[in-house]
């Protein structure tokens, strides 16, 4: 009686010529998603959730007008972060949550210079994102732009960091600096959502995109986000000092600079001083030209308000003047600037 075969596994070497290979086994789809991938999709799903849409109502010319914005939860109990053009002049504000949920909300303060603007929901409980740092941003970095515009669904788009150290003008003519640039699209409505880095923490506020230029975005850095939203919390407004003065940027003669030894080129000549105002009263007139405030040189508009952002309010400080070829030097106090 003949004994059965017996059975063994082969591998392809053993196979017998044309036979067929075994099917692959399909594949999973975590595998399909390369690293770059699983980063956006692990941000979207734990930030996503934070990212709020705003509608805003406004009044204008006697009329109600409605707008929409999107803000990043960033407390658990209801404060957010938005753009301050996104909520100005607002008259009622609802956020819509990606759940389907809204609520009332309030501002509780925005900083036109800095477009940025805290918001209050009544509620608690509400899924919200961690804020990081933007000092230690890199050109090239992934970052991913989130936005709610619409109330039910997020919208993303990611990129990359192209410039860091950038400037541009708020509405109120003061310069913002810092600004992060992205190659990252911003959709309509997504000004006042969150930039984020592959970890989810949120890097910067978007606040602005050049129409006809493909990609070119810029955010407000979370470094100057939080030094905003703490003084919105607190007192509600951004405090900052003022010298009672109009000025423009003017050269100064070579010659004059080396034999005052000054730091730079040009200084801001004071066009119009203000009658009891903290220059006035500090003995600044008109046609003096400031070259240093404290210890910093002053060669522009800028520089006065980059160090009046700073300096405490009612402190005195030393401003060195050019007057009539000579150098001078006074005390001033500045005070809270008004409006």
């Amino acid at each position: 009686m003949a004994r059965p075969a017996r059975l063994r596994l082969v591998d392809d070497r053993e196979r017998p010529a044309g036979a067929a290979a075994p099917a692959p086994s399909p594949p999973d789809d975590g595998d399909l998603l390369d690293a770059y991938s699983q980063a956006v999709v692990g941000v979207v799903e734990r930030v996503g959730p934070a990212v709020v849409s705003i509608a805003v109502q406004t009044e204008r010319r006697g009329g109600t007008r409605a707008g929409t914005g999107s803000g990043v939860v960033f407390t658990p109990d209801g404060y957010l972060l938005t753009n301050a053009h996104v909520v100005r002049g607002s008259k009622r504000l609802r956020v819509l949550l990606t759940d389907g949920s809204s609520h009332d909300a309030t501002t509780v303060g925005a900083d036109a210079p800095t477009d940025l603007a805290v918001v209050s929901v009544g509620a608690s409980g509400l899924p919200y994102a961690e804020l990081g740092t933007s000092a230690t941003l890199r050109v090239g970095q992934l970052v991913i732009a989130i936005g709610n515009p619409l109330g039910f669904s997020s919208t993303v788009s990611a990129g990359v960091v192209s410039a860091l150290g950038r400037t541009m003008r708020a509405t109120t003519g003061r310069l913002m600096e810092n600004i992060i640039q992205s190659d990252v699209p911003l959709n309509p409505g997504n000004s006042g959502g969150p930039l984020v880095d592959s970890r989810g923490r949120i890097v910067g506020i978007n606040t602005a995109m050049i129409l006809g230029a493909q990609g070119l975005s810029f955010s407000v850095p979370i470094d100057t986000a939080r030094w905003v939203l703490g003084q919105l919390m607190t007192v509600g407004r951004v405090r900052r000092g003022y010298l009672g003065i109009a000025g423009q940027t003017r050269p100064l003669e070579r010659g004059l600079v080396r034999r005052l030894g000054l730091a730079r080129s040009s200084g801001v000549e004071a066009v119009s001083v203000e009658p009891g105002g903290p220059a006035a009263d500090g003995g600044i007139v008109l046609g003096d030209v400031l070259v240093a405030f404290g210890a910093e040189p002053t060669p522009t508009v800028d520089d006065i308000h980059r160090a009046l952002n700073t300096w405490p309010i009612g402190t005195e400080a030393t401003v060195r003047v050019v007057r009539a070829g000579a150098l001078h030097t006074f005390r001033v106090s500045p005070r809270e600037a008004r409006g």
